[in-house]
């Protein structure tokens, strides 16, 4: 007697994006992030926007030493992304996405 189960849902990700104002590098690097998000984790993904220059308190909380800055807070291990975020095969494989990574299991 077999019992199919369904697969275990995969993890949701939960990312926050640290930008500097309406500079084209951080509306460059939102872009990026949206796209690779939108791409490889639709419906599976919450992303945060943090602006530093609204909200200096969340600096020295979550160590931002630059930006653009990625965080990607789940699931475990927490990754840090610094600096060009429309490296896609870098961001991929940080988040554990890596298209050379991505035939049938993660």
């Amino acid at each position: 007697m077999q019992h199919d189960e369904p697969p275990a849902p995969l993890p949701p990700y939960v990312l926050s994006l640290y930008i500097s104002g309406t500079t084209p590098h951080s509306a460059k690097a939102l872009v990026s992030i949206r796209d690779i998000c939108e791409a490889h984790l639709p419906g599976r993904y919450q992303l945060e926007i943090i602006d530093i220059l609204l909200h200096p308190d969340k600096v020295a909380q979550d160590q931002i030493i630059a930006t653009p800055t990625l965080v990607k807070r789940s699931p475990l291990p927490v990754r840090r992304f610094i600096g060009d975020m429309s490296q896609k095969e870098r961001i991929l494989r940080g988040l554990g996405l890596s298209t050379a990574n991505t035939g049938g299991e993660q």
